[in-house]
């Protein structure tokens, strides 16, 4: 029993050895590890001080080169700016200047944006570049603005131009504007962003607006005889126009059904031009007529002027024969007297109670009848 505890002890006091030893080398392996991380931090630490003084060393060469060259750039400048100091300033002005203007544009854009987004506003502006346009072409009595055209509906166009008809009286064409643009712009944006299906629907969208707005204007404003038999829907811009215009199917069927023409502002231009032209052939008709009736009423009082000549060439020619009428008498009346004055004297006549006096004598009659 006794050598069975002393074996325990001693294999207890062997394990504590062996724990002890392996404790020991632990501890000494867990000493060599943090002096090795030490002079490794060290080494780090030294390798971190030696690259920041060469970037030290580094930064200080660059900032001697960078101070160097701004010295000689500022040098340089300094020289060119002597002989161009004024025109430097004059193109920071101008910089300055244009900046304030695209900052001005811009704002005038975004003011523009905000005010067409109001429909009532677009129809406004739509107008106006629709009353500028027939302004500038026509007449004040070629057209006529908000008019009734057909009498009695209450429905007012924008614009009416006067067009002669074969009985010489006018009828009322109506031009009114329209501008779609949410549609237009939907379609810009879709286009833009390369959304062909979102771009087709906004095109379809687009056209069947415009249908709806030719069919309103064919129902309202179209009724002869007070109207022509067509009207004219203006697209106040060449986008929009030549938009719509890339459906030929759409503009046909409109002119045939709705006898509705679509017009951008080049397009309504040249319509004008056209018009004023047949107006000016019209105008040159009529004075025409008015020519040949004036021609005729001339004709008829150059024949009573020449009537009127001949009448008095008679009366001058017997003027003239009763001048030389009373001549001839004034020249025997005169020879009478001279013979009066030289004939001798002579005994008085008889009384002839009869001739109101004494008679002269046969021989001295002072009055022959044959010399008047």
């Amino acid at each position: 029993m006794n050598d069975l505890s002393l074996i325990i002890a001693l294999l207890l006091l062997g394990c504590l050895a062996l724990l002890l030893v392996l404790l020991i080398r632990q501890n000494a392996s867990l000493h060599r590890q943090e002096e090795a991380r030490l002079r490794q931090e060290q080494g780090l630490e030294a390798l971190g001080n030696q690259l920041l003084d060469e970037l030290d060393a580094q930064r200080d060469q660059t900032m001697d080169s960078l101070y160097q060259g701004n010295q000689h750039l500022m040098a340089t400048l300094s020289q060119i700016s002597q002989g161009q100091s004024n025109l430097l300033e004059n193109m920071l002005a101008s910089v300055y200047k244009g900046l304030g203007e695209m900052q001005g544009v811009a704002s005038g854009v975004g003011d523009l944006k905000k005010i067409m987004a109001n429909v009532k506003t677009r129809g406004i502006w739509g107008e106006m570049q629709l009353g500028n346009l027939i302004r500038q072409s026509l007449a004040p009595g070629q057209y006529e603005e908000n008019a009734e055209v057909v009498p009695g509906s209450g429905e007012r166009v924008e614009f009416a131009i006067r067009l002669p008809d074969q009985s010489g009286s006018t009828v009322l064409l109506a031009v009114d504007s329209k501008f779609p643009q949410e549609s237009y712009l939907r379609l810009v944006d879709a286009s833009q962003k390369g959304d062909s299906s979102a771009a087709e629907e906004a095109r379809k969208a687009l056209l069947r607006r415009i249908r709806a707005e030719a069919r309103t204007i064919a129902e309202k404003y179209i009724s002869p005889p007070y109207t022509a038999d067509f009207a004219i829907l203006f697209l106040p811009t060449e986008g929009l126009y030549t938009e719509v215009l890339q459906s030929p199917d759409l503009v046909e069927s409109i002119q045939r059904e709705q006898r509705v023409m679509l017009a951008g502002p080049g397009t309504f231009s040249a319509m004008l031009s056209a018009l004023q032209l047949g107006f000016r052939t019209l105008t040159l008709q009529q004075r025409s007529t008015e020519v040949w009736h004036l021609l005729g009423q001339v004709e008829t009082e150059f024949g009573k002027f020449s009537e009127s000549l001949d009448t008095a060439r008679r009366h001058l020619s017997q003027a003239e024969n009763a001048l030389d009428e009373a001549a001839s008498r004034s020249r025997a009346i005169q020879r009478r007297l001279k013979n009066v004055a030289s004939a001798p004297d002579s005994p008085a006549g008889d009384f002839d109670p009869a001739a109101g006096g004494f008679a002269p004598a046969a021989s001295d009659s002072l009055y022959d009848p044959h010399d008047f």
